[in-house]
């Protein structure tokens, strides 16, 4: 057993490992991915460059590892939130709210700007389409069992439909428009997604 106060070599590595990767997502929406250098980085997190290679040989590959740092933690923050909803009707503008929420906070921001670098970087685009693939699937196996009424198919075209059109209102509060047309929006698309849902259930 490790002394109190003291800390395992592979505790250590992860300490600074989890620290650079912290201060890449702090970088990124702080600065944006043009101008967040590995140098930035590391002043940060409070690690040498040198030591910093040991993990991560260039920026290409810490901002590999910060994709899936940061899928994590969005995966993480979303699972708990969806703990706390109901199911049937009442979860889906619960839902709308919490994805709203997921693809429009802090680390959503971190990520658009991955991906937009992503466009033009083909090495960061095939780190993060993994990843982004996977937040997206354990997230729709949660809103899943929230509707369990609705057919499968339905549920993944409304919940395509809503990361989609969430990403989009959160592209537009990040150029600057007007809070009241995203909420006049958001609840819109609220109204419909019930009204969706209403239809099947009384279908079946």
């Amino acid at each position: 057993m490790t002394a109190r106060g003291h800390r395992t070599q592979a505790q250590r590595r992860e300490q600074t490992r989890t620290a650079l990767l912290d201060a890449t997502i702090e970088c990124l929406v702080e600065l944006g991915y043009a101008r967040t250098s590995v140098q930035e980085i590391c002043a940060r997190a409070g690690v040498s460059k040198g030591a910093a290679q040991h993990h991560f040989a260039d920026k290409a590959e810490l901002m590999a590892a910060a994709v899936a740092h940061l899928t994590a933690r969005r995966t993480e923050a979303l699972s708990e939130s969806f703990a706390d909803l109901p199911s049937g009707e009442e979860a889906i503008p619960a839902a709308i709210d919490l994805l709203w929420a997921g693809y429009s906070g802090t680390l959503a921001a971190a990520a658009t700007e991955l991906w937009i670098a992503a466009r033009t970087d083909p090495v960061l685009r095939a780190a993060i389409r993994p990843v982004d693939r996977a937040l997206g699937r354990e997230t729709l196996t949660q809103i899943r069992n929230l509707a369990p009424d609705l057919p499968r198919e339905r549920v993944e075209t409304l919940f395509w439909l809503t990361v989609n059109f969430t990403r989009g209102l959160a592209l537009d509060a990040e150029l600057g428009g007007a809070p009241a047309r995203r909420k006049q929006l958001l609840e819109e698309w609220k109204r419909l997604a019930v009204a969706a849902y209403r239809g099947d259930t009384e279908a079946d």
